[in-house]
């Protein structure tokens, strides 16, 4: 008996794995499609993964170990059927910008491996960890104009850094000025190698050509065939040119990374922006490929799933992964129906270091720069920042602000800029809300702002005041400051109504402002009157004992009862004249 329920306990449990449930549910139609798919993803997987493993200034090989494990191990935690994991243009600088400080000075290549190998472990530990906590409203922490700053500042950050390695020579330099720097003072003093700057620079304009122009042939690969036949062709090597080398033969074996108890602070450090990033780009992407297919976004099973991926990488010589738009993107195109594809790309590349692990060896450095400049260049959106210099400034300013922390503070102090303006930002909004008055129009019902209908008509003694935003402690004063002013206006009103509607909180600072406001306007002959305040907020204004100076006569349900009960009371008529001085809107809101 209690065997039998075992096992149905463990069944059960099973069932909750995504990877059983979609098992469990997959199709046999679905087979050569996803097979299919694979093979074509395979072709983008390997160039990919170790042109961006060394963005992260670690060994290319680690590039295709991360990529195996990572897609073994979504395939079975992740809950979308097509999401590819791996490698990430977007969190190599960030890895390298954790791991490479901490490596001794002679570049010990194990050490930056155990290196980022714990960084994925940490960035495993807070994804599910949040995933527990149910935690995933965190991407939200970053805002689409600070997204597009920074995303600016680390596609000019990768391309400045890879372009020394584009030309056939190296600088070292630890900021983007002195990359950029280092670049020039390369070139004058004739370090770059002709032959390696036709490989470079022939890769890029080969993908470009090939994505703008035959969208469906895998541009990657055929650069990346292309270079290795001419380096051999040519031996280019003996001409100055990097070649990447026979890779270790093998699978990684499985390996508990061992670091110093100094390094534990700066790696836990970088751990937590390369999981902001990777949970903002995972949920984006997902809601974009979920909206194609038909499924739900399950943003808590997402962290899991990539932290499960994460942990899998660390625990086999790997590094942090993210969802990659562009490679799931191939994988649709190409057929793909479920994680299939992603297991069949893994056992590829596998298969590929245990029986040719040769194959890459006249691989040109140059090429693997051109992969990751072209990789930059679609992180850069430069359209998107001139939309919000035509549609709004603030948010531009945002977007610059965070650009620039990443050009000249580097990319872990960027994506903390990036979040602290976000933040920043709701609190100015909420610091400084939008505030107008209201008036009525002819021929639309309700009540309008006067900025957009100057000619509004006015109720003499009477002003409808609307303040968009909670009341609490960090605007308290600014409705206090904008009330009082009304109140002194010529002529004095006898009603100000707060249309209170967009009111959602009061908070116990903001009750002790209202309750002496209203006593000094009570003292001048003014009465404050609330329309539209939510049951929950009233209630806080009732327990705050505020209905001992503000009269409970004077909450409406409505602004129109309030205006009725004012016209009733003093029967004053609608009149268009001048109102009285709006105040002035919040910077940007213009």
């Amino acid at each position: 008996m209690t065997t039998r329920h075992e096992d149905r306990g463990l069944r059960s449990r099973l069932r909750n794995v995504p990877g059983v449930r979609a098992a469990s549910s997959y199709r046999r139609e679905w087979l050569v499609k996803d097979l299919l798919a694979g093979v074509v993803l395979t072709t983008l997987l390997v160039p990919q993964g170790m042109a961006y493993a060394e963005l992260a200034g670690l060994p290319a090989i680690t590039g295709l170990y991360t990529t195996i494990l990572c897609l073994l191990a979504y395939a079975v935690f992740g809950p979308s059927r097509i999401l590819v994991l791996g490698p990430d243009s977007s969190l190599g600088p960030m890895i390298a910008a954790t791991v490479l400080p901490l490596v001794a000075a002679g570049g010990d290549p194990a050490r930056a491996v155990a290196l980022g190998s714990m960084l994925a472990i940490m960035v495993a530990a807070i994804m599910i960890l949040a995933s527990v906590a149910k935690l995933g409203f965190i991407a939200d922490l970053i805002s689409k104009p600070t997204m597009i700053g920074y995303m600016n500042g680390l596609a000019l950050t990768i391309l400045i850094g890879q372009l020394p390695k584009l030309l056939g020579f190296k600088v070292e330099a630890d900021s983007l000025i002195g990359e950029a720097v280092g670049f020039v003072r390369g070139l004058a003093a004739g370090e770059a190698v002709p032959a390696a700057a036709a490989v470079g620079c022939g890769g890029i304009a080969l993908i470009l050509l090939l994505q703008r122009f035959l969208p469906k042939v895998p541009a990657v690969l055929v650069m990346v065939v292309l270079a290795i036949a001419v380096t051999t062709a040519l031996d280019l090597g003996e001409h100055g040119v990097g070649l990447v080398g026979a890779l270790p033969e093998g699978f990684p074996p499985f390996t508990l990374p061992g670091i110093r108890l100094s390094d534990v602070g700066p790696l836990l450090g970088g751990a937590v922006g390369i999981a902001l990033v990777s949970l903002a780009d995972t949920i984006s992407n997902a809601s974009a490929f979920a909206a194609r297919t038909g499924q739900e976004v399950r943003g808590n099973q997402e962290m899991a799933g990539v932290g499960a991926a994460n942990l899998a990488a660390g625990l086999f010589q790997g590094f942090p992964v993210s969802t990659s738009g562009s490679r799931t993107a191939v994988a649709e195109r190409a057929g793909a129906r479920s994680q299939l594809t992603g297991v069949v790309g893994a056992l590829l590349i596998a298969l590929m270091l245990v029986l040719a692990p040769g194959l890459f060896r006249n691989l040109p450095q140059p090429a693997l720069a051109a992969v990751v400049i072209t990789a930059s260049l679609s992180l850069a959106d430069i359209p998107g920042a001139v939309r919000l210099w035509r549609q709004r400034r603030a948010d531009f300013l945002l977007c610059v602000a965070a650009f620039l922390g990443v050009a000249l503070l580097g990319v872990l102090t960027g994506i903390a800029v990036a979040v602290a303006l976000s933040v920043l930002n709701v609190f100015r909004r909420v610091w400084w809300p939008y505030h107008t008055l209201l008036g009525r129009v002819e021929g639309l019902e309700g009540y309008h702002d006067l900025r957009s209908y100057p000619r509004a008509g006015q109720l003499p003694g009477l002003v409808i005041y609307r303040f968009d935003a909670p009341l609490i402690f960090a605007n308290a004063k600014t409705f206090r400051d904008e009330v009082a002013r009304l109140a002194a206006a010529d002529p004095k009103p006898s009603w100000i109504v707060v249309a209170a509607e967009p009111m959602t909180d009061v908070d116990t600072t903001a009750a002790d402002v209202l309750e002496d406001l209203d006593e000094a306007l009570n003292a001048d002959g003014v009465h404050l009157v609330f329309a539209e305040l939510k049951d929950p907020v009233r209630r806080k204004i009732e327990r705050y004992g505020l209905t001992r100076t503000i009269d409970p006569g004077h909450f409406f349900p409505t602004v129109e009862v309030a205006v009725d009960t004012f016209r009733h009371r003093t029967g004053a008529q609608w009149a268009p004249h001048p109102p009285p001085e709006l105040p002035e809107p919040p910077s940007g809101e213009q």
